[in-house]
């Protein structure tokens, strides 16, 4: 590991970046050559996979780098992933072209697809067009999808990608600020069903995630704000110093590549802990146990980012609260929802995170950090009569 330490600061030094598929392409074909017993040889190259894979690991974190997550041009796209191979591109009509051409053009056997967008085309039935390509055009457990668009998209393709053959590699390319921040990272996937937010899907980590923030130059004031606000999510919750800096940020847009790392090395270190969100990583839940609701509520009036800005004012107190109200305000969100208590609990109770026991809502009394409760059904609606009332 010494040496791999070595490597790291060698390829630092040298401005290149720490995967490079096509050398570890080369390392695999190199190993089956030397393997001469058939029996072994999938053994060894499973054993060189995951040894290659820690070393990238330990090379990323070494170098304070998020694992798995690039910040480069769209056009690098080739010298991240693996692309030599099949590969679906998925997209949807709201993306510039440009973006999923750019990734097209850099798979030698790409195949591009466009499925319907928005949370109305999150079904089961966009998944469903998505396998069928896959079928159509011959997939193996050897190819890929790549996800070009926000997270409706990321979550579709990677779902699809859950599905195929049991599991196929799947990586990220989030264009908008929202799914950069959150949703490209992590490995939920999941659709809609009968109205419900993400009630069908599977944990499926992304091979990789290659991230542009060239793309937010696309993006209108609101959508902008609306990703801005599931990264408030995490700095109030998890991270004072971070919660700081934008607070005192003079212009966003121009410290946003720096928050966007910094946001997803706090998510992925929680994430590294609990992958399957059997108990810490559900403090990322913030502001989604009432937003949500707000969400189902607005039937598409309200954006998911605007809607978890409403509900972390919910069970929020104090000076956080005051601290928080003021952020989202100046980012142009909105701080406060049209619906009434009933309304917003007929579509909680419906909702995946509630649990047997009640609702387990993340609770910030002081930036930075945060507090676990389960509620029942009773106190939940007490809450968000007592927020309405002040």
């Amino acid at each position: 590991m010494r040496l791999v330490a070595a490597l790291a600061r060698i390829k630092d030094a040298r401005g290149l970046p720490v995967r490079d598929p096509e050398q570890e392409r080369r390392v695999l074909e190199q190993g089956a050559d030397d393997i001469g017993d058939p029996a072994l040889r999938d053994y060894y190259l499973r054993l060189l996979n995951e040894e290659m894979a820690l070393s990238r690991e330990y090379q990323e974190e070494l170098l304070g780098l998020v694992p798995g997550v690039f910040f480069a041009p769209l056009t690098d796209a080739a010298k991240y992933f693996n692309l030599s191979r099949k590969v679906l591109v998925v997209t949807e009509p709201g993306v510039p072209s440009q973006y999923p051409e750019a990734i097209l053009q850099a798979c030698p056997g790409g195949s591009l697809l466009t499925v319907p967008g928005g949370e109305s085309g999150k079904s089961m039935d966009g998944v469903q067009t998505i396998l069928q390509e896959l079928l159509r055009l011959g997939f193996t457990r050897d190819d890929a999808i790549v996800a070009v668009g926000g997270g409706v998209i990321g979550d579709m393709a990677g779902f699809a990608a859950a599905c195929y053959m049991r599991g196929i590699d799947f990586y990220n390319v989030p264009t908008t600020l929202l799914s950069q921040v959150d949703s490209s990272a992590g490995g939920k996937t999941a659709v809609n069903l009968c109205g419900v937010k993400n009630i069908v899907g599977a944990f499926h980590q992304p091979s990789g995630v290659l991230i542009d923030t060239g793309t937010l130059g696309t993006l209108s004031p609101r959508l902008f704000a609306e990703g801005m606000a599931e990264l408030v999510k995490i700095a109030a919750a998890c991270d004072a110093s971070l919660f700081g800096r934008i607070e005192r940020s003079a212009c966003l847009r121009d410290d946003i590549d720096g928050l966007i790392r910094d946001a997803l090395a706090v998510k992925m270190s929680i994430v590294r802990r609990d992958p399957l969100e059997n108990g810490l990583r559900a403090v990322l839940n913030f502001g989604h146990t009432v937003g949500h609701a707000i969400e189902a509520a607005s039937g598409g009036r309200f954006y998911h980012g605007e809607c978890v800005a409403m509900g972390m004012l919910y069970t929020s107190y104090g000076e956080a609260r005051e601290r928080l109200e003021a952020l989202l305000k100046r980012l142009g969100l909105p701080v406060e929802d049209p619906f009434d208590a009933d309304t917003l609990m007929s579509f909680a109770c419906s909702d995946k995170k509630r649990r047997a026991e009640g609702f387990r809502i993340v609770e910030v009394s002081r930036i930075g950090d945060f507090s676990f409760r389960t509620v029942s059904a009773d106190t939940l609606r007490a809450i968000i009569v007592k927020r309405k009332s002040q």
